[in-house]
């Protein structure tokens, strides 16, 4: 990222003017600059903000997931810092917490936590359905699983949030394939549901589905269809082919769109365990 630079060291090296820097370049921290034609991104706002930290600090929780590959951080989404230099601009959260050298790995070129330390401190710091989105996400990407982030635990008895980790990390599933699925399975776990399984596969031996997620026992699926499964004709005819598939394997797929409503996917999805034999007791206001 040699286009996310201090302008102060630029300046010294002679490799700008002032007024260069002026009309070319743009602010994005105190001191830190990248073009003025660049595209906002996450990758130079986490630049620009370890080199605001002197590069001292060590890049955490979404910005560290995200490089570790993670999907769904947003470009504009605070970059948080675990370090000691106070009053962070705006856009910047640095933490005086402690961390172990071996909760730390190089990630193009900067600092960052390690894939169980990042998802221990998403879990620490972010409500819980924000949480599990990145947590999600996270362990899509890396593996990581909550065994690994709950043995870091261990370090830092006193450490804020480690109760609401717990529970957090107890629900991380890396087969959520977007926020939307990872939404979904909350509703349904909040509602009283069996916790359901991810990505099931569904194969007549010749062709293979997967199901976003649902129950084996009484096979029943359930799937988030975005946008894209209406619009795109291409994925429009592979839907139909792909749902005939699994009801003639046996399953009950019930797919899940942006406008059905929490206390509609509830009354569908248990309307379906009491036709395959299933009727359960779910929780109040469900």
């Amino acid at each position: 990222m040699r286009d996310v630079f201090l302008g102060s060291e630029r300046l010294a090296q002679g490799a700008l003017t002032r007024g260069q820097l002026r009309w070319n370049y743009e602010s994005i921290f105190p001191d830190v600059y990248q073009p003025k034609a660049a595209v906002p991104s996450l990758r130079p706002r986490t630049v620009g903000a370890w080199l605001w930290s002197g590069r001292h600090d060590v890049v955490a929780g979404r910005a560290a997931s995200a490089l570790h590959g993670a999907l769904w951080v947003d470009a504009a989404t605070p970059i948080e810092l675990i370090g000691r230099r106070g009053r962070p601009p705006s856009g910047i959260v640095v933490r005086n917490e402690r961390i172990d050298p071996d909760e730390i790995i190089v990630v193009n070129g900067m600092p960052a936590t390690c894939p169980a330390r990042t998802a221990l401190d998403l879990a620490r710091h972010l409500p819980r359905d924000a949480a599990m989105q990145h947590l999600d996400a996270l362990a899509r990407a890396t593996g990581v699983s909550a065994k690994d982030a709950l043995s870091l635990a261990g370090r830092y008895p006193r450490a804020r949030g480690l109760r609401r980790a717990e529970v957090a990390l107890d629900l991380m599933d890396g087969g959520a394939q977007s926020p939307k699925e990872t939404w979904l399975r909350l509703v349904l776990i909040d509602a009283g549901f069996p916790r359901p399984r991810t990505q099931i596969r569904v194969s007549d031996g010749f062709n293979t589905a997967f199901l976003d997620l649902g129950w084996d026992e009484p096979m029943i699926g359930m799937d988030y269809d975005g946008d894209q499964h209406q619009f795109d004709r291409e994925r429009y005819v592979h839907d139909i082919g792909r749902n005939e598939l699994v009801r003639r394997e046996g399953w009950l797929d019930l797919h899940v769109v942006a406008e059905h409503s929490r206390r509609f996917i509830v009354h569908r999805a248990a309307e379906a365990f009491a036709r395959r034999g299933y009727p359960l007791i779910l929780r109040p206001g469900s």
